[in-house]
């Protein structure tokens, strides 16, 4: 059975254990569970770690006399000392997922679940107020939390046999993908597809530096960030380093993220604790070189009203009842000089005349912050059928640190909407690997960077264009792809209500001209064979 099979089957079984319980509650002691084995498991494979380090002549710890070594080998186990140093988290006995496991059907099982995960956050700073402690409150019929304990233990991670950061990392993620289409619309607190992640990293490229999400949800895009810079350290030859930023609106999610970065070893600040980015900004000093987000779409109960003078609003004040134009204006306020942005926001906000968000967008172009524009399919999404698209920001378009080539004063625009080759479900389509990567490297090759294959970047009709701000005052300051590209989409999804409204008006008025005249011809035959209309 492969990987794929295995966490496809786990899933499966847990999702049957659920009974009544909804997916929302679900989610979290499952994940819990996951991760109780992960670190047992570690913790487990670190006592070997010790004794190859000592055995091992060229190691610091090398000990020569094998009786001697032996009895380290014993002590060293028990010092947590050699845990941390590694990395990997001290599980003491009475949490160990063994352990539990052997208590699977005692009737208290929750309760013990809930001791054992307060037991690791207090021998763990760096899990403190993480992990998952409400077992005895979840509803589950009595036996079922054991069940769930004895599928969970047949999860493996062994370092010898895989990088178990990345197993356990592929069942995170698969789990929170069908949590996602489980719960629909609430899932959008927390979860972004990972094709959609990966295709903003890929275009972003964060390498060195800072990174932030103000809306980082589970923390894809810190985890798919840092697979990024290690995948590229090789093929650059320099090291990469990323900083992590983050803040998150929900508590609960909050800990889903905090757990995902402990799972892949990275550290990250999260502010003190959750709370609203626009009325509660725990990172008012920070200036990013990266910002990755997938906002809220159209949210009309963002603070509005309280943050009418907020200096963040360089470019005009956000509608009160739309805060896509105050999410785009928070991430510029926390750009460095060199900074640049890529961000997920509804199809309305390339084109909407409402509420001055027209003005706001017509200032960010003559700002020359708008670096790239995607339109993406449809379907991409599990939680929500609002089409939506890609805004790439960044304060620095002259030849430098952020690519070869002097972008000032233009915009790349790319279409994307008839890719998404692969479906995935029904109502869901994913981009293959091959797309992304070509996505990826139309904007690298525009813009000359580091990450580029070397081909020189060409407008391509139907697909992409590289437009003057002239060339976008000419359309209304209006940033849809389909009207540069040289191709009019047959669903107009990035038509502005305004001129989709008037062009149907127009259309219906032929149609009932054209209705008119033909009721005329044919009333005027009738007539002519001796029938009275």
């Amino acid at each position: 059975m492969t990987n794929n099979d295995f966490t496809s089957a786990l899933w499966d079984t847990a999702d049957k254990l659920r009974g009544s319980v909804s997916a929302a509650q679900y989610k979290y002691p499952v994940l819990g569970l996951v991760f109780l084995k992960y670190v047992s498991d570690l913790f487990d494979a670190q006592a070997k770690v010790i004794r190859h380090r000592i055995a091992e002549p060229t190691s610091d710890y090398y000990i020569d006399d094998p009786e001697t070594r032996e009895r380290a080998a014993a002590e060293f186990a028990k010092d947590k000392t050699f845990y941390d140093q590694d990395n990997v988290f001290w599980i003491p006995a009475s949490a160990h997922f063994t352990t539990l496991l052997s208590q699977a059907s005692a009737p208290d099982l929750a309760q013990r679940l809930d001791r054992a995960m307060g037991d690791i956050e207090a021998e763990n700073p760096r899990l403190k107020g993480v992990l998952y402690r409400e077992f005895g409150r979840l509803e589950l019929e009595p036996g079922k939390l054991g069940e769930l304990m004895g599928l969970v233990a047949g999860i493996r991670f062994n370092p010898e046999d895989h990088g178990s950061r990345d197993v356990f990392g592929e069942v995170y993620e698969y789990f929170l993908g069908k949590f996602a289409l489980k719960e629909g619309a609430r899932a959008g607190e927390f979860y972004t597809p990972k094709n959609v992640v990966n295709l903003l990293v890929e275009i972003l490229a964060p390498f060195k530096g800072t990174i932030y999400d103000p809306a980082c949800g589970s923390g894809g895009m810190f985890v798919q960030s840092s697979k990024f810079k290690d995948a590229h350290q090789a093929k650059l030859g320099r090291r990469g380093d990323l900083a992590i930023y983050g803040q998150e609106l929900m508590a609960a999610t909050r800990r889903l993220c905090l757990m995902n970065l402990a799972v892949h070893g990275l550290d990250g600040n999260l502010g003190e604790s959750y709370g609203d980015t626009f009325g509660n900004d725990q990172h008012k000093t920070l200036r990013a070189d990266y910002v990755l987000a997938n906002p809220p779409f159209n949210i009309s109960d963002w603070g509005g009203e309280r943050l009418a003078d907020d200096p963040r609003w360089v470019y005009g004040i956000p509608p009160k009842g739309n805060a896509n134009f105050a999410w785009l204006q928070h991430m510029l306020a926390r750009l460095s000089a060199r900074g640049r942005a890529g961000v997920v926001l509804a199809n309305g906000s390339m084109s909407s005349q409402q509420s001055g968000e027209g003005d706001i967008r017509r200032a960010m172009v003559e700002g020359d912050v708008v670096e790239c524009m995607v339109a993406l399919p449809g379907q991409l999404f599990s939680n929500t059928q609002i089409p939506v698209c890609l805004w790439f920001l960044s304060k620095d378009k002259a030849p430098g640190v952020n690519g070869r080539i002097d972008r000032r004063k233009q915009i790349l625009f790319i279409d994307a909407r008839k890719m998404g080759a692969q479906r995935i479900s029904r109502t869901q389509i994913e981009f293959t690997d091959a797309e992304i990567e070509a996505l990826g490297q139309l904007y690298h090759r525009w813009r000359g960077t580091d990450f580029s294959d070397g081909a020189e970047y060409a407008d391509e009709l139907g697909w992409c264009y590289s437009a003057s701000l002239a060339d976008v005052e000419k359309h209304g300051f209006v940033l849809a792809p389909g009207r540069y590209v040289g191709v009019v989409a047959a669903d107009d999804d990035d038509e502005a209500f305004g001129e989709k409204m008037e062009r149907l008006t127009a259309q219906l008025a032929e149609q009932m001209a054209k209705g008119a005249e033909l009721d005329a011809v044919i009333r005027e035959k009738l007539g002519a064979l001796g029938y009275g209309v």
